[in-house]
């Protein structure tokens, strides 16, 4: 039995967030520069997606550039927008073969103008695509999006927009950068690092972790199906008792 016929279709996460690490150490095993790494995972990213979709994945979000990305070598940095441009570019084919509607989270105002242009002009085109929703997670911090969060329901307060006795969960969902998106069920992260690096910290309150020590580039659809089957063995209880769960037979 091959590895998707043993998912289980009526419990497939809706929302499965992907923390693509491990480019770099893989371009230097190959005695290459950390860019040439990055060049070479937009296979895992198609495949990635691909799978998702043909798994009913509702939506997917990638975890492209964070806020503390902008730290790394300069160089580095700009083949990583000049990449971001190519890749969209390159990939918005796929995106209307496969029916991806693209969306961004993050920062966004903070990409250099032609990477705002080539994104703005992708997520119009494929607006009314259907089948999964792909969020590129740029120039992105959990932190700092709660903070802001909490600026502007704090501003409709001051204002009178708002009564703070209405603040509650689903007033903050809705002014997040996730705003619509569903929480997440499911984050992957790959090369065998353990920790969520600041990434969708309260979308993520009752996500399944799942860590792997695939490097990104080497990352293919099987491996996305090893981590949904994970997810579909693990008992998903929300606060409540594995008996509430699943009922013992009287």
């Amino acid at each position: 039995m091959d590895k998707k016929s043993r998912i289980d279709p009526n419990n497939v996460p809706n929302h499965v967030a992907v923390i693509m690490d491990g480019n770099g150490r893989w371009a230097k095993g190959k005695g290459m520069n950390r860019v040439f790494g990055h060049r070479n995972a937009l296979t895992a990213v198609r495949e990635t997606i691909e799978a998702a979709a043909e798994l009913g994945t509702k939506a997917i979000t990638l975890y492209a550039f964070s806020t503390e990305n902008w730290n790394r070598p300069k160089s580095e940095v700009k083949a990583l927008m000049a990449l971001l441009i190519n890749s969209l570019n390159k990939e918005l084919k796929t995106f209307q073969k496969n029916s991806v509607k693209v969306n961004a989270i993050g920062d966004i105002q903070s990409l250099p103008e032609n990477a705002q242009r080539t994104l703005n002009s992708v997520i119009g085109k494929t607006q009314n695509n259907q089948q999964i929703v792909l969020t590129l997670a740029l120039s992105y911090g959990a932190r700092e999006e709660i903070v802001n969060t909490i600026k502007n329901i704090s501003k409709k307060v001051v204002n009178n927009e708002l009564n703070i006795e209405e603040i509650d969960e689903k007033i903050i969902d809705n002014h997040l950068y996730t705003f619509n998106l569903p929480d997440v069920d499911l984050m992957i992260r790959t090369s065998g690092e353990q920790r969520i690096s600041n990434f969708l910290l309260w979308q993520m309150a009752y996500a399944e972790l799942y860590f792997t020590d695939i490097l990104w580039p080497d990352f293919r659809r099987e491996h996305f199906y090893d981590a949904i089957i994970e997810y579909q063995n693990r008992e998903r209880r929300f606060g409540k008792t594995s008996e509430q769960i699943i009922p013992t037979e009287k």
